[in-house]
């Protein structure tokens, strides 16, 4: 008796599933986004095919499209829904144990965040063992311009990028945007950020891009760094700016920062 060992490709067609997946791939390649007429191009699909389909992923939250570009990228749905996402995954599990040991050795706590829109989201967290802390929770999400997380997101995007991204911040302030820039050229100067938290006053928010085997930018590693007036044995600001730069270096290496031939 025969089996059947393959699946007839023609039997089971789906255009419309097609359609939509070729519209997600395409888009996985383009950080700064694409317009649907760009998609209809490169697809080499009419303009009214693509609205349909970007209509429904837009509609079932996995595309976002920015008003003010009309472009289209990809949201992080999928990992927000089932935290599958592979490079996510890879990338949490790398950063997991070194940002524990760096929380402990500072007494302080430590997050990891990625970019979500005009957002941050925070996909890692860790506490130190103390009682006095100051964190940001997992899976919350921060206006990009009011955190030092941000700046070390976007520090190597184009400026027309990153306009486009702060652009979606609604109430952003002319001393928020002053302090986000500022955050910004201290990473492309010096690789980390410094910045005052314009969240919670006597916080100093500490910050460094993490890098992947690309090169590309694909978090960032913070510290709410807060100074204890009854632990005089915890490391200094300095101490802990220059711990955190040698570990988002680390978790970099790990994630083959370098080592690309492209």
């Amino acid at each position: 008796m025969k089996f059947k060992t393959e699946i007839n490709v023609e039997k089971y067609n789906a255009p419309a599933l097609s359609k939509g997946l070729d519209i997600l791939e395409l888009l996985a390649t383009k950080s700064e986004g694409m317009k649907k007429s760009e998609i209809a191009s490169e697809l080499k699909r009419s303009v009214s095919e693509i609205f349909r389909m970007l209509a429904v992923l837009t509609d079932r939250g996995y595309v976002g499209i920015d008003p003010l570009s009309e472009k289209y990228s990809l949201t992080l749905k999928m990992f927000e829904q089932a935290h599958k996402n592979p490079p996510i995954k890879r990338l949490t599990n790398v950063a997991a144990h070194l940002m524990a040991d760096l929380a402990v050795r500072l007494n302080q706590s430590v997050h990891l965040a990625v970019l979500y829109g005009s957002n941050i989201l925070v996909i890692a967290q860790n506490d130190p063992p103390g009682n006095n802390v100051t964190s940001v929770r997992l899976g919350a999400r921060v206006p990009i311009t009011l955190t030092a997380s941000g700046a070390a997101l976007v520090s190597h995007m184009p400026k027309h990028r990153r306009a486009e991204i702060c652009a979606g911040v609604e109430f952003a302030t002319r001393d928020h945007k002053t302090v986000f820039e500022e955050s910004v050229d201290q990473v492309i100067s010096t690789g980390v950020c410094v910045s005052p938290s314009m969240v919670i006053e006597g916080v100093q928010n500490i910050s460094v891009p993490i890098f992947d085997y690309s090169g590309l930018v694909v978090a960032s590693l913070t510290i709410p760094y807060i100074q204890r007036l009854i632990s005089t044995n915890d490391p200094d600001l300095d101490e802990a700016k220059t711990a955190l730069a040698e570990t988002g270096q680390n978790i970099s290496i790990q994630l083959g920062v370098g080592v690309s031939t492209q």
